[in-house]
């Protein structure tokens, strides 16, 4: 049987101040009048039957969870002691399907995404389904790059496999972490790069083979836990495995070290919401190219994205500037560095007193 597999426990640190520790940015309203994962939820149950979507989440959301989706099955809740990055989290939520259905295969889509063409992403998971189960292959799906993004990582399309029609499909030849902008631009007219959506298909069995060959470590983990579901200790040994393992991103664990992926050339409009910058395009400009969100008064102000919190925010000669004001905390950044705001959370997080802010 196909089940969804929301991953939904991170924080989210390029969007601080508003993301933080209490309130990730899967929980905000970003663009329009629902919630990062509600609308998540509200696009793959176009595919997948409501009672098979199911969300992994550390314990810190799960009280979240039940107020934002309150129609998602309790059981279809997988709560993680600790964020042990996202192969732990695939993996997790893989032995806990198998438990229940040994055929299980699993769309694993992260929950802070933003995908507008919904009939086209109706079409690619129909098709990256079909190619998981015929192929018996790890599927991600990239997406046919409009820009050269730098915030993004590349997939090289390798070889076609003919008998595909509805949407293309490759061997994946190589992946290629968030280039530089020189370098996207050689990826887009070179015609063969899609970007790495991190949407991904397989059967939970596939997937655990190779967790098996490239993380063995991690899979003598996953076995004990996968011993001790249903049973009363269950939740004492994966806190136990969860502490002894070191966490690795699916990509750099699974992807890029596997010789068994393909991936889908897909013409999804998506968007990454992984940054301030990208919320640019879904919000209206005034006439001197900014986006303002909240109060404000502006003299020869250009190019500056501001997001006010109810007091007045005045700007005069500025240009290209991120500003975010949350009530406790005023975000002012270069527009072309707000991948760093990651960094000032990184700080934040060794300077005492400051845990209330992150």
């Amino acid at each position: 049987m196909d089940y969804a597999v929301i991953m939904s426990g991170g924080m989210g640190t390029r969007f601080w101040p508003k993301s933080r520790h209490s309130m990730p940015k899967q929980f905000l309203k970003t663009v329009g009048d629902k919630t990062m994962i509600q609308n998540t939820v509200d696009r793959i149950e176009k595919c997948i039957p409501h009672d098979n979507i199911c969300i992994v989440t550390n314990k810190n959301y799960v009280k979240m969870i039940k107020r934002q989706l309150p129609k998602i099955k309790p059981y279809n809740v997988f709560v993680e002691p600790d964020n042990k990055e996202t192969a732990t989290c695939i993996g997790y939520a893989a032995i806990k399907l198998m438990k229940r259905d040994p055929e299980a295969v699993m769309v694993v889509l992260p929950s802070d995404h933003m995908i507008t063409n919904t009939d086209e992403f109706k079409k690619t998971i129909k098709e990256a389904l079909k190619v998981a189960k015929s192929e018996n292959a790890l599927v991600t799906m990239g997406v046919v790059p409009t820009r050269p993004e730098t915030a993004y990582g590349y997939i090289e399309l390798g070889r076609p496999l003919m008998q595909y029609r509805e949407v293309p499909v490759f061997k994946v030849k190589r992946f290629t972490e968030k280039p530089n902008k020189t370098i996207a631009q050689i990826f887009i007219d070179k015609g063969t790069f899609v970007w790495n959506s991190g949407m991904f298909v397989w059967k939970a069995s596939v997937l655990l083979k190779e967790i098996e060959i490239y993380l063995p470590e991690l899979y003598d983990s996953l076995m004990k836990m996968s011993d001790a579901i249903g049973t009363q200790d269950e939740e004492k040994i994966v806190e136990k495995e969860y502490k002894e393992i070191d966490g690795i991103s699916i990509d750099f664990g699974i992807m890029e070290k596997s010789l068994n992926v393909v991936v889908l050339e897909t013409k999804l409009d998506w968007d990454d919401i992984g940054s301030w910058t990208a919320l640019e395009k879904y919000y209206m400009k005034d006439d001197d190219n900014n986006v303002i969100n909240g109060l404000c008064s502006l003299i020869d102000t250009r190019n500056c994205m501001i997001f006010g919190n109810g007091r007045l925010i005045s700007t005069i000669g500025v240009s290209n500037l991120l500003v975010v004001d949350t009530g406790d905390i005023l975000l002012i950044c270069d527009r072309e560095r707000d991948q760093d705001i990651k960094e000032m959370v990184r700080q934040l997080a060794f300077q005492r007193g400051f845990d209330n802010f992150i």
